[in-house]
């Protein structure tokens, strides 16, 4: 009885201080490395996975064979690849972080692979599709607002929480450019097409009816507060239906779109690279294939040859 209540004793001291553990390690993210708010959340969500797989396992006597166990557990359950190296990746921060501030001697994910994530291509609206959804009647300010975030979206290829974090002085109307913050805090300067500034100084009109004179945002919603990702979320989806595009049309679409279009137009992939904030270049190739998708559409729809599938009669 006496072992039984001892090890209980000693599990909730041992869960208390993977918690404690836990907190540290976000506020090192948060600090040290000023990650953004989303990102916490995903390494917190993740490493509260792994203290749940864990349960009565303290941390510090975890070995390769459990991570093993643990991945093909949440591979059961249904995670892919894509989730599970992101949550591997997670797991190995942890313990790095582990090994530097708290004397931990292993890591157990060291050398660790999840299983290949399928690869899909993201999805992208055709140059006709995006001038669509630009196509907004600017009836009151909120429909100016809208036109404004979606030009800024297709023109600069930003991402959605860069985008709700933008302030009116990151637009320099002068130099036809927007400061953006993006991941890790990095700041970059972004060229914004002409039809975009002129949304944008359409915006700026109508926002001072709706800002305050200490709002620092740049998009506002009705009540004068800084607009949210989600509530641009729910506008885009309303004015796409209304605007009769079939696909599911969200930010990041806009985004994709922006690579994809510029690539087209360019060929410039570093320039691409550079304009999207992405930290490799590995990560802006994928747009390369949506090139090569645009590219044999065009030559099926077009090249005389390639109109009619030839039947070989024997």
């Amino acid at each position: 009885m006496r072992r039984k209540v001892e090890k209980e004793t000693t599990d909730v001291v041992s869960t208390a201080g993977a918690a404690k553990l836990l907190v540290n390690f976000l506020g090192h993210l948060a600090n040290e490395r000023r990650l953004s708010k989303n990102t916490l959340i995903s390494y917190e969500r993740d490493i509260a996975a792994l203290l749940a797989l864990a349960a009565d396992t303290p941390l510090a006597q975890l070995q390769v064979h459990h991570m093993r166990r643990y991945i093909s557990q949440l591979h059961a359950r249904g995670l892919d690849g894509r989730s599970l190296a992101r949550m591997l990746s997670g797991w190995r921060g942890f313990f790095r972080y582990l090994a530097r501030d708290h004397g931990y001697t292993n890591n157990p994910c060291v050398g660790l692979r999840a299983p290949k994530a399928r690869k899909s291509l993201p999805q992208a609206l055709s140059p006709d599709e995006a001038a669509r959804m630009m196509a907004i009647p600017e009836d009151d300010e909120l429909a100016t607002r809208d036109k404004a975030i979606y030009e800024l979206f297709y023109s600069s290829g930003l991402r959605l929480t860069e985008l709700t974090s933008l302030a009116p002085d990151d637009i320099n109307v002068g130099d036809a450019t927007v400061r953006v913050t993006g991941k890790g805090a990095k700041t970059r300067v972004v060229p914004v097409g002409s039809q975009a500034l002129a949304a944008l100084q359409n915006w700026l009109i109508k926002r001072a009816l709706l800002a305050g004179q200490e709002s620092t945002a740049l998009f506002v919603s009705r009540n004068g507060t800084r607009l949210t990702a989600r509530a641009v979320q729910y506008r885009m989806k309303a004015w796409a239906l209304k605007l009769g595009l079939a696909a599911d049309v969200h930010p990041h679409m806009l985004r994709h779109s922006f690579a994809s279009h510029v690539l087209q137009s360019s060929g410039d992939l570093r320039a691409v690279q550079e304009m999207l904030g992405h930290a490799s270049i590995s990560t802006t190739q994928v747009y390369t294939h949506l090139d090569f998708q645009y590219l044999a559409k065009v030559y099926d729809a077009a090249h005389p040859r390639a109109r009619k599938k030839i039947s070989i009669k024997t």
